[in-house]
């Protein structure tokens, strides 16, 4: 039988990078490693739906449903189900490693807001 290992695939961003382990037509597995005082993109997703747990750190997270915006602070441990629509934004108050799996629709982010220049002109 082949070998079926593999040791993930690496994707560089402006906040640190993600480590996607799983990557089938069914589900998504990731690690996203945030470096201390950076930011994800304010933003939500049309059909992903995804769940973190925060495996590192500290972080907080900017939230909003139904037009209601929150922050929650997250420790190790802590985990978060972001719905299609829930718009969401991770803020990594230490270096943080958070475990996210979800639907495998990766390209299902509409950025409202993006310290790095990446919103999108038509959202």
């Amino acid at each position: 039988m082949a070998d079926q290992t593999h040791n993930g695939r690496i994707v560089d961003k402006p906040w640190g990078y993600e480590l996607i382990w799983a990557h089938t037509d069914r589900y998504v597995g990731k690690v996203l490693h945030i470096k201390q005082g950076e930011s994800l993109s304010y933003q939500y997703h049309r059909v992903k739906d995804e769940t973190i747990r925060l495996l590192s750190g500290a972080m907080e997270m900017d939230l909003e449903t139904d037009g209601v915006k929150t922050r929650i602070n997250l420790k190790p441990g802590d985990c978060l189900h972001i719905v299609p629509g829930m718009k969401h934004r991770m803020i990594a108050v230490e270096d943080c490693d958070v475990l996210e799996v979800s639907t495998p629709e990766l390209d299902d982010v509409v950025r409202l807001e993006d310290r790095y220049g990446r919103t999108d002109p038509k959202s």
